[in-house]
């Protein structure tokens, strides 16, 4: 494969002066955006949302959705 231009002007550094310009390069070493756990209430508001109730709670006691008429 051919070599980029900017493979061969750093291997055309490398060359002349000694210097490695990829040990200059920066790594992030940490991450940019926070992370927060949930709290208590978020985590039960989040189950209830998530387990929807598929029959209005009240109308058909004990809870059941299927019944016998």
């Amino acid at each position: 494969m051919a070599k980029s231009a900017a493979h061969k002007k750093r291997s055309h550094q490398l060359r002349n002066t000694g210097k490695d310009v990829t040990t200059f390069r920066n790594d992030v070493e940490f991450s940019m955006h926070v992370r927060k756990t949930k709290t208590k209430q978020e985590k039960l508001q989040q189950h209830q949302n998530k387990h929807k109730k598929h029959f209005q709670q009240g109308r058909i006691p004990d809870g059941n959705a299927f019944y016998i008429a």
